[in-house]
């Protein structure tokens, strides 16, 4: 019992991640607080071996799981790397497609682009800015693309709703650029 019981501590603390009221575990285990405290101060000394890279503290009356201090300078080469997405114009302009004639499916989005998308769809899905909505009712199924929360949020617009209209004259040199290009392809 006293082992389900430390996984169930272990769990909330590492869940949580800041300080939980010694109060609030022991209603969650149906235990006294005496046991809470027994049963943390146990689990601490687990955790204070020389193998271990996280401690379990007591914070007035409550305890939190955290990293050892002699983990800081590894944690910090870490912490100071943010994680950034690179954006490229292939994944913007496959991004840009996606959010205006979403749900939209893979094949659609090549039909616009003119050449395969897989690979783009696959890192705008990687780096939270598309998901999968969904499949088409059609034959194969075929599955749904559409922007995400992140997507929103990194691009700040409250709603697709909100997506800035395209610039009707942008819109037409665009569509003369591309039925040039056309031309041009097919002249060779």
């Amino acid at each position: 019992m006293q082992i389900e019981q430390e996984a169930i501590v272990e769990g909330i603390l590492f869940a949580m991640g800041e300080a939980v009221a010694v109060g609030s575990l022991a209603e969650a285990l149906g235990i006294s607080r005496e046991e809470v405290l027994e049963l943390v101060r146990h689990m601490a000394a687990h955790y204070a071996k020389k193998d271990r890279g996280v401690q379990i503290i007591e914070v007035e009356d409550a305890v939190q799981m955290c990293t050892k201090k002699e983990m800081y300078e590894y944690l910090i080469k870490i912490a100071k790397q943010p994680k950034r997405h690179v954006l490229t114009d292939v994944l913007l302009e496959t991004l840009s497609i996606i959010a205006y004639k979403q749900p939209i499916t893979r094949l659609e989005v090549e039909k616009i682009r003119g050449v395969s998308c897989a690979h783009a769809i696959n890192k705008l899905v990687e780096y939270d800015l598309v998901c999968e909505l969904g499949r088409l009712d059609a034959p194969g199924r075929p599955l749904l693309f559409g922007t995400t929360e992140e997507f929103l949020r990194n691009f700040g617009v409250q709603s697709i709703e909100k997506l800035p209209a395209p610039n009707p004259k942008q819109l037409e040199e665009f569509r003369q650029q591309a039925e040039h290009e056309m031309s041009q392809k097919l002249d060779v």
